[in-house]
């Protein structure tokens, strides 16, 4: 059931973009990021309208959670040049990742040793994890890669700031016990 909701507010979410972006003016578009004033929190389970481009390109966490609910996560990542997110699988969680900067290698597959699944990609890409699927994202570029995470459910405690992928990985390790 949880699959068929993130499945349904992923189209729904896609299909909002496709939208808005047809019928925007672009003047009161401007405006509106002129006033943005990024304070990189996790906003809870709380009601959020948060402009996603101005908050993942001002983070240079490696892991930022921006907003954690009951069922659903989104997190900021920084990956830096020649770094990755670390290969890793979730079995119950399903995963969005959208880049809004930089040129990545997604890799996929049923194991770690078989990851079939490899695309180049970058500004504008969304990648899609199902629950169960091993996965990397390197950094192939010249700078920072900057994206976004979604999880359904939640993969990592409200609040969590990982200012390193050491750091992230050594909060996993105890996480995870």
């Amino acid at each position: 059931m949880k699959t068929k909701l993130f499945q349904l507010f992923v189209v729904l979410l896609l299909l909002g973009l496709g939208a808005a972006s047809c019928c925007q003016n672009p003047q009161n578009d401007d405006a509106a990021k002129q006033h943005t004033n990024v304070i990189l929190k996790d906003y809870g389970a709380e009601p959020a309208a948060l402009d996603i481009d101005a908050y993942t390109l001002s983070n240079n966490n490696f892991r930022t959670a921006l907003w954690t609910g009951t069922q659903l996560q989104v997190t900021l990542m920084s990956i830096p040049v020649g770094g990755d997110v670390g290969l890793e699988q979730h079995p119950d969680t399903d995963q969005f990742l959208r880049i809004e900067e930089g040129q990545g290698r997604v890799m996929m597959g049923d194991s770690e040793e078989s990851l079939t699944f490899v695309q180049d990609v970058g500004k504008d890409f969304a990648i899609f994890v199902p629950a169960g699927v091993w996965h990397n994202l390197i950094n192939i570029g010249d700078k920072p890669l900057k994206l976004y995470s979604i999880y359904s459910p939640v993969e990592h405690p409200h609040g969590t700031v990982h200012k390193t992928q050491e750091e992230a990985e050594e909060a996993e390790h105890h996480h995870h016990r």
